[in-house]
């Protein structure tokens, strides 16, 4: 008599073990996005980066893991910490914030407004600006750490700041005494910025300041710049003239020496 025997049951990749097109395993995520496996762990634990879908035991990506973790890395490259890219990308999700718009606007705020950026400059152009070059200027400009030797040439961390402490030492105001003066002035003005800008984002936050009618944040903030520049110069030239006839009603201006002392070098 023979005897049926139980087949074994097939075993075989289930279904739902199988990725559809267009998915990635966490492995092959980090291989497409050149972004390591736990960078990728560290993103979704802090919320900037989807969850994945799960195939069973297995987490399935997307392309638009790829992209996300393309346009965190761009917003890390702009300077944002990881909870301002939280902050900005639940907005985004939310369809509250197009990122394209935000990146505009980004570009605009980080935009020089001094136009005064750092350069390199030969002995040759560095004597140039300086007009008639003293003896020993150049290494009081070393000493100072206004330039800095780089091979044959000299980076110049400020070509207009630089300008303003030559032309003021033709007139007899030393190297060291220009440099105080622009640390006061960095003191200073640092701390207005911050306050002002803070009050303009708090302002704007609470709709005391009216959105552009096209929504063109960008070019309202490009009109803003020269007018926030013009203020500085007008609020620190009535400051100026107030301190200066207050030096005058308090005798100042006739203890000053009646004649330039001559500085041997």
């Amino acid at each position: 008599m023979e005897v049926a025997l139980p087949l074994p049951e097939a075993r075989g990749v289930l279904d739902e073990d199988v990725p559809e097109a267009g998915q990635y395993t966490i492995d092959e995520l980090a291989a497409e996005s050149e972004v390591p496996s736990r960078t990728i762990r560290f993103y979704q634990s802090k919320g900037v980066l989807p969850a994945p879908e799960k195939h069973g035991r297995v987490a399935y990506y997307r392309a638009e893991h790829v992209e996300r973790l393309k346009l965190i890395a761009k917003l890390q490259d702009r300077g944002l910490r990881i909870d301002a890219i939280r902050a900005l990308l639940t907005r985004v999700d939310r369809g509250e914030v197009d990122v394209g718009e935000w990146l505009g606007l980004e570009a605009q705020l980080t935009a020089s407004w001094a136009n005064d950026q750092p350069r390199t400059m030969t002995e040759k152009e560095l004597g140039e600006l300086a007009g008639k070059p003293r003896a020993g200027l150049l290494a009081d400009l070393l000493r100072l750490r206004v330039v800095q030797r780089q091979g044959d040439v000299y980076l110049v961390r400020s070509p207009g700041l630089l300008s303003i402490a030559l032309r003021l030492e033709q007139n007899g105001v030393d190297l060291e005494a220009a440099l105080a003066g622009e640390a006061i002035l960095r003191k200073h003005l640092g701390r207005v910025a911050k306050e002002l800008a803070a009050l303009f984002f708090k302002q704007a936050e609470r709709g005391h300041v009216e959105p552009p009618p096209d929504g063109d944040w960008p070019r309202l903030l490009e009109e803003l710049r020269p007018t926030g520049i013009e203020a500085v110069r007008i609020v620190f030239g009535q400051e100026m003239e107030r301190v200066l006839r207050d030096a005058i009603e308090n005798g100042k201006l006739a203890k000053l020496p009646a004649r330039r002392r001559r500085r041997g070098r």
